[in-house]
């Protein structure tokens, strides 16, 4: 199984790995154990759980029994990972909504656009409509900043508050 972690510098690497671990309890060898969390300890996986070679689920304190210990991560497809019992956002109206990463934030009637959780708390704080990103920057669960891509070349070209 091959899985890709960050370097700490900005940059990736992608190791290759064996799996040594059950990480969803269907008796399989499927997760290579690593310290995922940095808690310092060797009891986190990242899981192939698709079979396609490559980690798509992260489980941290695998080995963990305690109720609400034991947290799985998916990969969404934005090069992050998300909280995988689905994610709770706040709209752009300030309606609380829950769903999995992919939702239609925007309204536009098609479910297009990527949330992200990047602390893992299963609130978002990261949202991605089109040519249009919204963060939040301190973790109240509402909208800060709004980031703009009015070109499509995939960087932000103007930013400003969410509500303006």
């Amino acid at each position: 199984m091959d899985y890709c972690l960050s370097d700490g510098d900005g940059s990736a690497s992608w190791w290759p790995g064996e799996p040594a671990v059950d990480a969803d309890g269907d008796g399989t060898l499927d997760g290579v154990r690593l310290d995922v969390d940095g808690d310092g300890l060797f009891d986190d996986a990242l899981a192939d759980f698709d079979g396609d070679g490559r980690a798509d689920h992260a489980v941290v304190d695998v080995a963990d029994s305690a109720p609400g210990a034991r947290n799985t991560l998916t990969d969404d497809g934005s090069g992050t990972w998300a909280v995988g019992a689905g994610l709770r956002w706040f709209g752009l109206d300030g309606a609380e909504q829950s769903g999995g990463a992919v939702v239609d934030f925007d309204g536009d009637g098609a479910a297009d656009d990527r949330l992200i959780d990047t602390d893992g708390n299963g609130l978002a704080d990261r949202a991605l409509a089109g040519p249009v990103a919204y963060a939040d920057t301190d973790g109240d669960g509402r909208w800060d900043v709004r980031l703009s891509d009015s070109d499509g070349d995939g960087t932000a070209d103007a930013a400003g508050p969410a509500g303006g």
